[in-house]
């Protein structure tokens, strides 16, 4: 029998242990359901990880949902509600279990808004795509990269592209993605000479040296941000020096740090400004860059008008444009997406122990999911 209820929906997926990268057999589960509203499935699998690219319908205008089935661990056990994070706990309004918001409530919410779509309200002239993987939460270097390599293989644009990763920040429905900041790590050594540390004048304390340059790091203002994007935001994560005695200097500091930037920079700009720093200050360092998302932002534009408006009438309210948090497989899309946005459900309990979102909010997710389809494809 197929399950056209969001909650039942949820709970199949929640009972299943996807831990990244491993479906569980959550994607196995969407096929059979894709398949019975007549969709055709085709597998992009890469090593350990999971691929789905779906279609409904051979129109020329698509609109994509994507998401992830992967989940984090969910950490000792005997924390969560009843002891059972891989199994969907319905508490009064409240429905808990590792993935209820991050992600696999928004796809048990589009599952369930796509099959009465497609059974009761479906233009002859559509096409829906499902990009669903299982490495999300983990590298991220298997997932939906390889899907939007194979779309670009084939040619294939998305006119509209949906992300259900979890948006919204106090009530559901207040917040809209409509980009992403840039993320920018470095791994910087910087090193001095070892010695006893009653003999500084024979030592290099690097330590000492690094102080002034990390600090000039610490209070520059890179920029007052845009329009869409917050400033540029530079944190120092770890910080490391000593041999865990007193009476050593160390012959070495490594540290690493985390730009989050908007789309006034670029990756080679921030690099060129941090390392002109380092120099100023005649340190002997290496530095490590991880360059893992670049900033973006949509046109805002139909599908931004159409989504808001969908908001507008299921929850009574106006949801704000936004691009702050963490990446997301959004920065893999845009290249083969006209327009994306992402919306989900309230992120407060996200990687949490009872992980948790409510009937209600899952409702509403389905019904501006379904309120969304209609407004793309009738106008």
């Amino acid at each position: 029998m197929l399950l056209t209820d969001p909650v039942a929906i949820l709970a199949e997926l929640i009972k299943m242990p996807s831990v990244t990268p491993n479906q569980a057999g959550t994607i196995d589960y969407i096929e059979e359901i894709i398949q019975k509203i007549g969709g055709d499935i085709k597998r992009v699998d890469s090593n350990d990880t999971t691929n789905l690219l779906a279609t409904i319908g051979t129109g020329k205008k698509i609109l994509a949902f994507a998401g992830h089935v992967d989940v984090v661990p969910s950490g000792s056990h005997d924390k969560w509600l009843n002891g059972s994070p891989f199994e969907l706990q319905r508490h009064n309004d409240e429905l808990i279990g590792r993935g209820v918001v991050d992600m696999k409530g928004a796809i048990a919410a589009f599952l369930s808004a796509l099959i009465e779509f497609n059974n009761k309200a479906a233009p002859e002239d559509y096409q829906i795509m499902l990009i669903i993987t299982s490495d999300e939460e983990g590298p991220a270097t298997d997932g939906t990269i390889k899907i939007v390599k194979k779309l670009q293989q084939e040619k294939v644009q998305l006119d509209y592209c949906i992300i259900g990763e979890p948006t919204s920040s106090k009530v559901f429905g207040d917040t809209i993605k409509v980009g992403r900041r840039g993320s920018l790590t470095g791994e910087l050594t910087i090193f001095g000479k070892q010695g006893h540390i009653a003999y500084p004048d024979l030592c290099i304390n690097p330590i000492h040296k690094s102080l002034a340059a990390l600090n000039e790091l610490v209070q520059i203002k890179w920029d007052e941000g845009n329009q869409h994007f917050p400033p540029t935001s530079l944190q120092f994560a770890n910080l490391n020096a000593g041999l865990g005695v007193t009476n050593v200097i160390p012959g070495q500091l490594t540290t690493n740090f985390n730009f989050r930037y908007n789309t006034v920079h670029n990756s080679d700009s921030l690099i060129k400004q941090t390392e002109s720093i380092l120099n100023k200050y005649q340190l002997q360092y290496t530095i490590n860059w991880k360059h893992s998302a670049k900033p973006f932002l949509t046109k805002v534009a139909g599908l931004v008008d159409i989504a808001t408006e969908a908001i507008r009438e299921v929850c009574k309210i106006t949801p704000e444009l936004k691009t702050d948090g963490g990446t997301s497989d959004g920065r893999f899309l845009i290249d083969v997406s006209n327009e994306l946005i992402e919306i989900g459900l309230l992120n407060a309990t996200a990687h949490q122990i009872n992980e948790t979102t409510t009937v209600s909010d899952l409702t509403q997710l389905t019904a501006v999911y379904n309120s969304i389809l209609h407004k793309a494809f009738y106008g």
